[in-house]
């Protein structure tokens, strides 16, 4: 009887997306979960999915019990029974994804955010495009943040998660459906720093991984992400200014992991870029998006408004967007360092 209870009053979960941290949310949700509603876009990874219960392009290794999953290529379909929406896609899809999408389905529900990036379109964080595309209070949105890769996920190596919701109740309950066995949660109620610093990491991510391709070593790297979290805490305090501490996990964690582990998309691209690679063949060597690329220019034209000085996320931009040699520009910003 107990059984029977939990399972018709536990919350609707829908999980939007089919890389590799939309599968790795999948993942953990089915610890907990008797059902996990999950949208790709690709009909073909879905008939994969239903035939040999794993994603074919992302986290191979993970097994998904069919009887748990419900997974579909029908947005509509997938979200309008949720509770909570859970949108794990890269930001650059996110407009196209939503664009013909009925916005009353929302209506009521929890969304939340594994974006990790910023829509480029309007350079806007995740939240603010949820809140003006589907009208959802921001009492009802939130972001999960790391320091998190989904390749650990997979290996279900001990990871750590920050639930960010200006909601305490809202926070509560999503990062109790996230805990499991390998998975830690805590919870935070900056939603708005949190999810800028999620952003700003992946920059300097890119520019750790572009000085270690032009052959920068330990000591450089080092000095470059102590310069890089004071920057990530001058420019959000100055966006968002409450109360936090930066040198928290879901700040400085998720800034080193982002930086400095073989898993990041961020970094390796980056990597590439001080080897020597134009950005459009290392977009199509990678065949997968890397956050920062987008993010760089985005932060760019938002700080416009605020003036902070950021000189890394600047040279960054110097390198992606103004064709500057990253040598060069590396040497540059070394001065500028302390």
């Amino acid at each position: 009887m107990f059984a029977a209870l939990r399972v018709e009053t536990e919350k609707k979960i829908a999980v939007i997306g089919g890389g590799s941290w939309a599968t790795a949310l999948v993942k953990i949700l089915c610890n907990n979960l008797n059902s996990v509603n999950w949208w790709m876009r690709s009909e073909t990874a879905v008939a994969h999915i239903l035939k040999y219960k794993h994603n074919p392009n992302y986290l191979q290794s993970v097994e998904f019990d069919l009887n748990k999953i419900n997974v579909s290529t029908d947005l509509e379909e997938i979200i309008r029974p949720a509770d909570i929406v859970i949108i794990a896609t890269p930001s650059a899809f996110l407009v196209s994804i939503f664009e013909n999408f009925p916005t009353e389905i929302m209506k009521d529900k929890i969304v939340f955010s594994a974006v990790k990036g910023i829509i480029p379109e309007y350079n806007a964080i995740p939240a603010r495009f949820i809140h003006k595309t589907f009208g959802t209070p921001y009492d009802n949105i939130g972001i999960i943040c790391g320091p998190c890769h989904a390749e650990e996920v997979a290996l279900e190596r001990l990871s750590y998660l920050t639930i960010a919701a200006q909601d305490d109740e809202v926070a509560e309950e999503v990062a109790e459906l996230l805990a499991c066995r390998y998975i830690k949660t805590t919870i935070s109620d900056d939603l708005f720093g949190t999810e800028l610093s999620a952003i700003l990491k992946n920059v300097y991510a890119l520019a750790s991984g572009i000085c270690s391709g032009l052959g920068y070593g330990d000591n450089f790297q080092s000095v470059l992400i102590a310069n890089a979290i004071q920057e990530i805490e001058n420019f959000i305090d100055e966006v968002s200014p409450i109360h936090r501490d930066v040198k928290s996990s879901a700040y400085l964690g998720d800034l080193l992991v982002t930086a400095y582990s073989k898993f990041s998309r961020n970094r390796t691209f980056g990597y590439m870029i001080g080897k020597g690679y134009s950005v459009k063949t290392a977009q199509l060597e990678m065949d997968m998006i890397a956050e920062g690329y987008y993010a760089t220019k985005c932060v760019m034209e938002i700080n416009k408004k605020f003036q902070v000085e950021m000189p890394i996320v600047e040279a960054v931009y110097n390198i992606l967007y103004e064709r500057i040699s990253p040598a060069i520009e590396m040497r540059i910003l070394s001065d500028k360092l302390s």
